[in-house]
């Protein structure tokens, strides 16, 4: 690993440390009283967006330890989401739990199901299990649905009451961004422990080899299966996040397309990467806010047969072909382009 010159460690727990040195000690306190006054600072919509980009980044997470460490593939995290989301409403609107009692439930729930929809992961591999974990993506939703409508509320949405937190109402997006920034910030700390852990190692030799990984005394199932657990409860906290920031749930907002979004995520910031996950997010969402805006001045230079494509279609043209174009030029994501940067600032002036 490059290291600034004459920065060196002289105790294992100096090597083992995220935060190694003190001038990144001062960037993280600077980023952290930045992160407490960000709703002082910026408008209503701009607080929308980060809380929604905070919330993505808790999901693609979960994807992180699934299919960048783990090497397995899941199509169903939007699923995972609805799990967590609608159990928490199930609580809270029917046995009036409070949304703090009904959030591990509803976590709990989506890692379950997680675990369930990862049985295959036993067995088969690659595009069998992406075709496995895709039914997630079906059988959930339909059974929200067709289940109990009258609990689940079918295809209509439900509202659900605001949390409170020491008699404080979470009502504005202000309140909420406090809430989900917290639990963004203890995943992203959580998974970059995980991933230098005995678990996290293990997992990574599945990922680079199963059977050489069995060879060696992994237990690749109960990786496996701990894997999906891991991935499913982020996706549930997710999916409460969600329900806390729009303050209702619907199924109309756990798609198929969003959890192909995860993945292009996790795609464009670079596989197995924590703080490549967090670019790949804000790259992802931020370039769907700018489509939906330039959607309509380009739709104005075309004829309207054309012009109504263009605002239906743009942002999904547009990802497609981020995803492309990170494949082809770019396949380890934005976080090598973070590691080069940061090898050049380390090492500079020098050359080597």
């Amino acid at each position: 690993m490059w290291r600034p010159c004459g920065t060196f460690d002289d105790s294992y727990k100096k090597d083992i440390a995220i935060i190694r040195t003190p001038a990144q000690w001062s960037l993280t306190i600077a980023a952290v009283i930045f992160l407490a006054f960000v709703p002082s600072l910026v408008s209503g919509p701009v607080i929308t967006t980060i809380n929604l980009i905070a919330l993505s980044v808790i999901s693609a997470l979960g994807l992180t330890v699934l299919t960048g460490l783990t090497g397995q593939v899941s199509l169903g995290q939007g699923a995972f989401m609805a799990v967590g989301a609608y159990t928490s409403m199930l609580f809270m609107n029917h046995l009036n739990f409070s949304f703090w009692l009904a959030l591990p439930l509803g976590i709990l729930a989506a890692g379950l199901a997680g675990m369930v929809f990862g049985l295959p992961s036993l067995r088969i591999k690659g595009f069998y299990l992406a075709m496995a974990t895709l039914a997630a993506q079906f059988i959930i939703p339909w059974s929200i649905i067709n289940i109990r409508p009258d609990l689940t509320g079918g295809t209509s949405s439900i509202q659900i009451a605001p949390a409170k937190f020491f008699g404080l109402t979470l009502t504005t997006q202000a309140h909420i961004y406090y809430v989900i920034m917290f639990f963004t910030l203890v995943v992203i700390y959580l998974t970059r422990n995980l991933a230098r852990s005995k678990i996290g190692r293990a997992f990574v030799a599945i990922r680079d080899n199963d059977l050489a990984a069995e060879i060696m005394g992994v237990e690749i199932y109960r990786y496996k299966l701990l894997s999906f657990f891991i991935c499913s409860l982020y996706a549930g906290l997710a999916g409460c996040m969600f329900a806390l920031w729009v303050g209702a749930v619907s199924v109309d907002f756990f798609t198929l397309r969003e959890s192909i979004w995860y993945l292009g995520m996790i795609i464009v910031g670079g596989l197995g990467s924590v703080p490549g996950t967090v670019f790949g997010v804000v790259f992802i969402r931020v370039l769907e806010l700018v489509v939906q805006w330039l959607g309509p001045l380009f739709a104005a230079v075309f004829p309207e047969y054309i012009a109504g494509a263009i605002k239906n279609g743009a942002s999904h043209m547009i990802f497609g072909l981020a995803i492309l174009v990170f494949l082809i030029f770019e396949p380890l994501g934005l976080a090598h382009r973070w590691e080069i940067f940061k090898h050049f600032y380390r090492r500079w002036p020098f050359s080597y």
